[in-house]
């Protein structure tokens, strides 16, 4: 296989970029790279005709003494058995206006590409290489982030603020409290239970049942019933007896 292409750039910037793996990650069209792999790898779906297949692979450019490059690599089809091996030689032709890249090598394929009219999958293979070149000399260096600049140089002095004073706005006056506390002088009531409590324990405390005006009433006693149901017994005693002694004496007089 052999292929040029012209690409209307110096051959100094097209060195710069074969050189740079990343510049030749972003040149090949429809890469995805791998996370954590090699710069130039990852999948890559490649149209032949109506078809479309995908490879995952990886891509090596290694410069020559000469001043050409040598570009090897291998792919599997994520679906499927098939793979394909690339060994190319690039070289770099200054022309005016430009540069002449000069694609010549070998590649072997197995699996669906083999299935494909050949004129087409030539055709795809064409494709990728224009673009590929056309993209390589659009590629550009990642410029560096320049560091951010201190506002305040090193050698100026530093600035002490002088404290000012600041004003205090007056507090408002407390509202009046009403006041709570015991009277100076306690009733009699108070006095007398509070005499009674000292010597006592808590507990005869606690259990102790209110004195004064808070005492309980004690209920009133029936004197005169109790007194009645007292002398109701004897008596009735008395009359049985006495109906006993007089039911006798009169049995015996008849």
């Amino acid at each position: 296989m052999e292929h040029e292409v012209f690409v209307p750039v110096t051959v100094e910037r097209l060195s710069e970029a074969l050189g740079d793996p990343a510049r030749v990650a972003r040149a090949v069209p429809g890469l995805q790279q791998d996370a954590g792999a090699d710069p130039v790898a990852g999948r890559l779906k490649v149209r032949v005709g109506s078809h479309s297949i995908t490879y995952r692979g990886a891509v090596r450019v290694t410069g020559r003494d000469d001043g050409s490059y040598a570009v090897e690599g291998d792919a599997t089809e994520t679906r499927g058995t098939g793979s394909v091996t690339l060994a190319l030689t690039l070289r770099l032709r200054d022309t005016e206006g430009g540069t002449t890249l000069t694609f010549d090598g070998t590649a072997t394929a197995d699996g669906r590409v083999t299935e494909l009219p050949r004129d087409a999958v030539g055709a795809a293979v064409v494709r990728l290489l224009n673009r590929f070149a056309e993209a390589l000399g659009e590629t550009e260096e990642e410029p560096e982030q320049p560091q951010a600049k201190s506002e305040q140089p090193a050698d100026a002095p530093e600035q002490q603020e002088t404290p000012q004073a600041v004003e205090t706005p007056e507090e408002p006056p407390a509202p009046p409290v009403d006041d709570f506390t015991e009277p100076a002088n306690p009733p009699a009531e108070a006095a007398h239970a509070r005499r009674t409590m000292i010597g006592r324990s808590a507990e005869e405390v606690d259990h102790a049942p209110p004195r004064g005006r808070y005492a309980p009433v004690p209920a009133p006693q029936t004197v005169a019933s109790g007194a009645a149901l007292r002398w109701a017994a004897p008596a009735a005693a008395v009359v049985l007896a006495s109906a006993i002694v007089v039911t006798r004496v009169l049995r015996k007089r008849r």
